[in-house]
């Protein structure tokens, strides 16, 4: 965990949130800046940067943060369909270095995505 990364302090709950679900691996919470009618981010507990850090070692937690992202969609009634982004660096607007999924939905989605 690093003291100065605002994931890791949610994750520890020491910074509130709106969180909608966790787990031994993962935590979720609500979107600060919202980009559809339901944003979550979803992301380890552990400290990763980003996607371009993660080894063939992390192949399980990969699974439970997607894992995670289904049972949030579900749970938040998203049955036509959801959308799942990663952004991995600055280039692709990675704005908190710490790896964490997107899901977005509760509207519909265009394609390409800008």
């Amino acid at each position: 965990m690093s003291q100065s990364c605002i994931f890791c302090r949610i994750a520890a709950k020491d910074v509130p949130a709106g969180i909608v679900y966790e787990d031994a691996d993962v935590v979720a919470f609500r979107d600060l800046s919202p980009q559809a009618p339901t944003h979550v981010l979803v992301i380890p507990k552990r400290h990763v940067a980003s996607l371009s850090d993660m080894v063939e070692a992390d192949a399980a937690l990969l699974g439970s943060m997607m894992l995670a992202a289904k049972k949030v969609a579900l749970a938040a009634g998203l049955t036509g369909g959801y959308r799942v982004v990663i952004n991995s660096g600055p280039d692709a607007g990675q704005s908190v270095s710490h790896i964490h999924f997107h899901v977005l939905g509760g509207r519909p989605m265009s394609w390409p995505p800008g």
